[in-house]
């Protein structure tokens, strides 16, 4: 994960060109760690739109977005995650800046967080890259962190079920039940039972001591603050702590 810090337009945003040379050097330093992808997000841009960011955020993530993909080699993945749930305009960076992959907390059915509900709108992300003829591809989580479900929890096979077969997502995310908290055992288990041979990975709570054996449980991972100076969210990059996180994850 490459965090960003406050974009134009968030409550303390400070000078954008500061957001993106801390951001390239997370991402070199990934690079150099031996990731296979990076994901950028705004996550300082807290408390966060429910859905739809302000243009000046669009622009900004956009800028980013563009400046990482030509800093980054071409063997590695970007993604982008529009927070909170702006698949849209994930959609339309991610595009764009030639990235890979978006990040959708929630792609499908509804959810009740800090931000107040989330509604799925897989139906408009679908014929959005359709008509923009985006070869981007839809990283859906479900049951995400910093949730709970409207009208109660379904199983979790019936939600990833959904989240593939009808939203249409190219592979699924599984978390805890916050940031940097573990998902568990039974989750991903379920997940992947339900995911057909759409790909699943843990977005959260993941660690050098556990990464070995998730990825002997799913397709990947999706790491930041395990990976980050003294192990805070917010923090740059620790080039030690990547490289140690890259050598575990070789030893599956």
């Amino acid at each position: 994960m490459v965090h960003l810090g406050a974009l134009p337009g968030a409550p303390g945003a400070g000078d954008l060109e500061a957001v993106i040379q801390r951001a390239v050097r997370d991402a070199r330093v990934l690079a150099e760690a031996g990731f296979d992808g990076v994901f950028v997000e705004n996550y300082g841009d807290a408390p966060f739109h429910p859905d739809a960011v302000p243009a000046i955020t669009v622009a900004a993530m956009s800028r980013v977005a563009s400046v990482l993909r030509a800093e980054l080699p071409p063997g590695i993945a970007l993604g982008v995650n529009v927070l909170r749930n702006d698949a849209r305009s994930a959609l339309a960076v991610a595009t764009a800046a030639g990235a890979s992959a978006i990040r959708v907390n929630v792609h499908s059915g509804a959810r009740v967080t800090d931000q107040g509900v989330l509604q799925g709108r897989a139906w408009e992300t679908i014929r959005l890259r359709d008509a923009w003829r985006s070869n981007v591809a839809i990283w859906a989580d479900v049951a995400v962190k910093h949730s709970t479900a409207l009208g109660g929890e379904r199983p979790l096979a019936e939600e990833v079920a959904d989240v593939v077969h009808r939203g249409r997502a190219d592979a699924v995310i599984v978390t805890g039940s916050g940031t940097g908290r573990k998902a568990s055992r039974g989750a991903i288990a379920e997940a992947n039972r339900a995911a057909g041979d759409a790909p699943v990975y843990v977005g959260s709570g993941v660690s050098e001591a556990t990464v070995a054996e998730l990825l002997t449980l799913t397709h990947g991972v999706i790491v930041g603050t395990a990976i980050k100076t003294g192990g805070t969210t917010t923090a740059p990059v620790d080039p030690a702590r990547a490289q140690s996180f890259v050598g575990a994850a070789n030893r599956k």
